[in-house]
């Protein structure tokens, strides 16, 4: 199958410049970029013809052999190797991605972020009878768990001051090493990618901006409930830093053993000695 014309891939005229060529080949490859037609073959040999396109014209040089002498300066070695987005092609790809993705490191901006962190779920081991799992209950829990700092209100920083973006990242959370053709983004070693730094940290949490304490909560027990099953009680979690929010507690059930009965699904088994008189006359027993 014969390749497209180059200009035609892109869907600009042979006089085009090159901020009309950029523009065309940010249109063409967001349009066609596999993160955004999952699964689709034919979208992802469009990307790879857009990059080749544009990986050409936006060469001066090559530019300038692909309109003398059309496809056939690049083939058997007529000086189209290298990489497929040329010169400036790697730049507008690095584009393409702040705009559809806010970047390599996922919108972080270039301005300190004071980042959010949802909490961490908890999870606790809840022990209950036989009786209480068949008929249900409303539990009271003491459960530890983490709290924002009541001194810094979870900022971590001592209360006047407020932490600053990180010069090494200038804010990012993230730096990114040019590796030839190609971009690493890499969590920044100053700030581990929180993008900025408590540079005088609260005493009463170390700069945590997390208070370890024991609360109690109510939580609802539903009837029928089994031995290790799971129960999602939302928020009830340890505290998010700096404003994030509450992560989720999880509730592992264990049912304790009875003294009398034993369960099986919803099935309850009872072993009651017997006679050899009372088994073979037969009996009336109260269980």
């Amino acid at each position: 199958m014969a390749k497209r014309d180059y200009y035609d891939v892109l869907g600009v005229a042979k006089n085009a410049d090159d901020k009309a060529l950029k523009s065309a080949f940010r249109k063409q490859a967001m349009k066609y970029h596999p993160d955004r037609n999952p699964d689709d073959a034919s979208a992802e040999a469009k990307f790879k013809e857009v990059n080749e396109a544009y990986g050409i014209l936006s060469d001066t040089q090559k530019r300038a052999a692909y309109d003398r002498m059309g496809h056939a300066a690049f083939e058997g070695g007529g000086g189209g190797g290298g990489s497929p987005f040329g010169q400036g092609g790697f730049e507008g790809f690095g584009d393409i991605f702040e705009e559809m993705f806010g970047g390599f490191s996922g919108a972080r901006g270039a301005r300190g972020r004071q980042r959010q962190a949802q909490g961490a779920d908890s999870s606790f081991k809840l022990g209950l009878t036989m009786e209480e799992a068949h008929k249900g209950l409303k539990k009271s829990l003491k459960i530890p768990t983490a709290e924002a700092c009541d001194t810094c209100s979870g900022s971590g920083a001592t209360p006047g001051s407020q932490p600053t973006a990180c010069k090494t990242c200038g804010g990012r959370g993230s730096i990114r090493r040019q590796q030839g053709f190609f971009a690493v983004e890499q969590t920044c070693p100053s700030c581990h990618g929180e993008g900025s730094v408590i540079s005088n940290p609260c005493r009463a949490c170390n700069g945590q901006g997390l208070k370890k304490t024991t609360k109690t909560i109510e939580v609802d027990i539903p009837a029928g409930i089994e031995e290790n099953m799971r129960i999602r009680v939302a928020g009830k979690g340890e505290a998010g830093t700096r404003g994030g929010a509450t992560g989720d507690l999880y509730l592992f059930i264990n049912v304790n053993s009875h003294n009398l009965f034993k369960r099986s699904d919803e099935n309850l088994f009872f072993e009651f000695p017997l006679s050899l008189a009372d088994a073979a006359l037969g009996t009336t027993i109260e269980i």
